[in-house]
């Protein structure tokens, strides 16, 4: 069972199940959670890091099942996903097996899947870099690097140095295993799958994030900017993030979208 800080609600709402990034923990979703009082929340630690860090997990088959649990364990039959990057890929997958009591999926900054095999090979052979890095050199020099790649251009150096110190807490060991675990290059293409859903699929993206803002197309009709922004949109104006949430939600819930 994967550790969770719950908040329920006083009226009777679908939860909100909110999965953070890669690196991150249950933290990392707190401030837009706590604009959303009417709903009941869970905000949960994914397998290597914050108080789940010492589960793993082998495949997105592995992950799924141990959210299952999760779900079951604190009674939570009627939800939405939302999920952002790494937490987004697992919403996306999680939506795809059709599950009994999901209710929709919010996914920010997720990618749906590469197309072909090459390019996962070419992925595969990058985490694989990269889970050495963090197993074998210090943290503060591996995260560094890791925020100077192209997808976190937007930020400026008091952000990245921000980031950095705080995901430097982390164990090294046990995030190379849900990097490998949970490689961009192990999961499947969801795109014709989620085009196909019956339940509601939303994607949120930062305004400067231009490789995700394409993505988001690919995956859904329901594509939402989220202003002065870039890859990670809900940590740089959580306000907008929450304030388009609480919308989605307002009007699926009535049934007018």
């Amino acid at each position: 069972m994967l550790h969770g800080l719950a908040l329920p609600a006083d009226r009777p709402q679908p939860w909100l199940v909110f999965l953070h990034g890669f690196s991150g923990d249950n933290r990392e979703w707190q401030a837009v959670s706590e604009m959303l009082t009417a709903f009941p929340r869970l905000l949960l630690d994914l397998p290597g890091h914050g108080g789940s860090a010492d589960l793993s997990v082998t495949s997105f088959d592995d992950m799924d099942a141990l959210l299952r649990v999760t779900l079951t364990r604190y009674n939570i039959k009627k939800y939405w996903l939302v999920g952002y990057s790494l937490g987004g890929r697992v919403s996306m997958y999680h939506a795809c097996q059709h599950p009994a009591g999901l209710c929709g999926v919010v996914v920010e900054g997720g990618h749906p899947g590469l197309p072909d095999e090459s390019r996962r090979h070419e992925r595969l052979g990058s985490d694989r870099q990269w889970a050495a890095r963090f197993r074998q050199q210090p943290l503060e020099v591996v995260f560094d690097a890791w925020y100077r790649q192209p997808v976190f251009a937007s930020l400026s150096e008091p952000q990245r140095a921000a980031l950095v110190a705080l995901r430097s807490r982390n164990n090294g060991a046990t995030l190379a295993t849900m990097l490998e675990a949970t490689s961009l290059a192990q999961q499947p293409d969801l795109r014709s799958l989620l085009r196909t859903l019956s339940i509601p699929v939303h994607y949120l993206y930062g305004e400067y994030d231009s490789k995700f803002q394409m993505l988001a197309t690919q995956v859904t009709g329901h594509c939402h900017a989220i202003p002065a922004a870039g890859h990670n949109a809900h940590r740089e104006n959580p306000a907008a993030v929450a304030d388009i949430l609480a919308r989605i939600l307002r009007l699926e819930i009535k049934g007018t979208l």
